[in-house]
């Protein structure tokens, strides 16, 4: 079934022209996250024939696993913010240095939550539900519902309605907030973003067109955190504007490049609570997923023509993390996780009006003709502060820079890595997980609808391939991996990148970390409850936790 396209979106060209004029205030008039948009800041969802084009992005992650009640609900994560190489007078960097926003827009902290209106069995109406029955109990185990026979009591098609949240962390440097990446030219800040999905996958229906046009088929509800935990701006999809995209120094945490950062998230009462405690300048920022600070559900009404806000507190779906407590329409398998979004930046040496690229894509001494996955393009004098122009389109042919050997290695010209040690549960967070995981999505982007370069059969596995291949026909320069180090203050941390000179104690085989092909079972849609299996993944589950601090 062809889903609907929003075409008034955050990424609109109207909303593009205001947000790069320097000074405009934020407009007031409702504007959503669509992610066939901004696809830089959306869940990745398991098929994309839930849109009829490609959502999502390369997301080398780890995860974390623990059967202790409260690991899936309650943890605390110690964050060290990366650094940039500096840039001379003016903004123009050297051929050889490379910069966060060129290998991110993003890196965030998730947890599976609650959301009867979402996929996979949307509730609907409350008082006339399509799904009588199926409800989620927060901070509970009885939501694990795995069992692909369809006449099982924990089977796949009776699982509660599932969200997505991802704590986001946004780099500085480059083309302001919205619709670019940076919220500051030298100062990172953070957003929760809560990610749904308006499907019934057991009855094979959608949300209603009126309703996709206004808020998307997987709407996100969204807020900056601020110093008060009040959101500035509306965060709920059905009522957010373009102040709630716009981030605002007087009310929001702002946090230098360096900086150590404790991060804890814990449900409440009426909803998720995440803390920010910048322990190098004392500030603290905080946000909660509740119905009073304005979040919301959006009422699933396929057949009629509304888009509704049904007030809500968000809050986690689990008791514990493991290998069950799944976000059952994501491409991942995750739920208490950290991810790093790459492979959304690449070079252009002529921006469009409209936001296109013409002529050449590509890193100094990589030049080649601009080809379609060069989109969503910013000119460099709407950066604001390293003058370089390039798209963030999801880089389907592998070249871009976040395929290039400039990613932290101890080297100037290079950033210093995202470092965040393993999470601690438990009532005072001395508690560690005791398994962990690595794990990238490459077969959901080596598919031929998104890489013809990379013709991945994800329901056989023929043609996945870890590392990639480019549009060029050979494998990536480099692909990014995790490893266990020290000397960033805790006895162990991990460190995203490549190896790092006197930190990088394990590397875990380097990109062979992500180990072999995953076959994920997923809802077949309006299958009935009957369900499907595909490759999305690569995953190595370990059987330690080989990084605690």
């Amino acid at each position: 079934m062809r889903r609907f396209r929003s075409r008034f979106t955050l990424a609109g060209i109207g909303a593009l022209t205001l947000a790069l004029v320097p000074g405009t205030p934020a407009v007031a008039e409702h504007t959503h996250i669509e992610c066939q948009y901004s696809r830089s800041l959306c869940t990745e969802v398991e098929d994309p024939s839930v849109f009829g084009y490609y959502v999502g992005h390369d997301e080398p992650s780890t995860l974390f696993y623990s059967n202790r009640p409260g690991s899936g609900n309650r943890m605390q994560y110690q964050l060290t913010l990366p650094t940039d190489p500096q840039v001379a007078a003016g903004g123009v960097p050297t051929a050889a240095q490379s910069f966060n926003f060129e290998l991110h827009p993003a890196f965030w902290f998730g947890m599976a939550m609650c959301d009867t209106q979402s996929s996979p069995r949307p509730l609907g109406d409350p008082a006339n539900p399509i799904n009588p029955g199926i409800a989620c109990t927060p901070d509970s185990d009885s939501n694990i519902h795995e069992n692909p026979d369809p006449n099982s009591p924990d089977s796949m098609g009776s699982h509660p309605g599932t969200a997505f949240m991802e704590m986001q962390f946004y780099p500085p440097g480059w083309t302001l907030w919205p619709p670019g990446v940076s919220c500051s030219a030298t100062q990172w800040c953070a957003a929760l973003n809560i990610d749904s999905l308006s499907i019934d996958y057991f009855h094979g229906t959608d949300q209603n067109t009126n309703c996709q046009h206004n808020v998307g088929v997987e709407p996100v509800n969204f807020a900056f955190i601020t110093l008060s935990g009040v959101p500035h701006s509306p965060p709920s999809p059905v009522n957010a504007t373009g102040g709630t995209f716009t981030p605002n120094p007087a009310t929001d945490l702002f946090m230098n490049s360096g900086d150590t950062v404790a991060v804890t998230l814990q449900d409440t009462s009426h909803g998720l609570r995440i803390d920010l405690n910048d322990a190098t300048t004392g500030q603290h920022g905080f946000m909660t997923s509740s119905a009073a600070n304005g979040f919301g559900q959006v009422l699933y009404d396929p057949t009629g023509s509304t888009c509704k806000n049904l007030p809500y507190d968000f809050h986690p779906e689990y008791s514990t993390s493991s290998e069950l407590t799944r976000v059952p329409w994501a491409a991942h398998s995750y739920n208490i996780a950290f991810s790093d979004e790459i492979g959304h930046f690449d070079y252009c040496n002529h921006v469009t009006s409209g936001g296109g690229c013409t002529g050449t894509e590509g890193a100094p001494g990589d030049l080649e003709p601009s080809d379609k996955d060069d989109s969503f393009c910013f000119d460099s004098s709407t950066s604001s502060l390293v003058k370089v122009a390039g798209c963030l389109n999801t880089n389907s042919g592998f070249d871009g820079t976040s395929y290039l050997n400039v990613w932290p290695d101890g080297s100037a010209d290079h950033p210093t890595p995202i470092v965040f040690t393993s999470p601690k549960t438990g009532n005072s967070f001395s508690q560690n997980y005791s398994r962990m995981a690595f794990e990238a999505d490459l077969p959901r982007i080596e598919a031929p609808d998104v890489s013809p370069y990379n013709p991945c059969n994800r329901n056989t596995g023929a043609g996945c391939v870890n590392p990639p291949m480019t549009d060029d026909h050979h494998q990536v320069d480099f692909y990014p991996f995790f490893s266990a180090a020290t000397g960033y203050g805790a006895a162990c941390a991990w460190a995203l990148g490549n190896d790092i000179p006197n930190h990088t104690v394990n590397d875990f085989g380097g990109v062979a970390q992500y180990g072999p092909l995953l076959r994920l079972t997923y809802p077949l849609f309006g299958g009935l409850g009957a369900t499907t299996s595909r490759f999305n993944d690569f995953r190595q589950v370990l059987n330690t936790n080989p990084c605690v601090s």
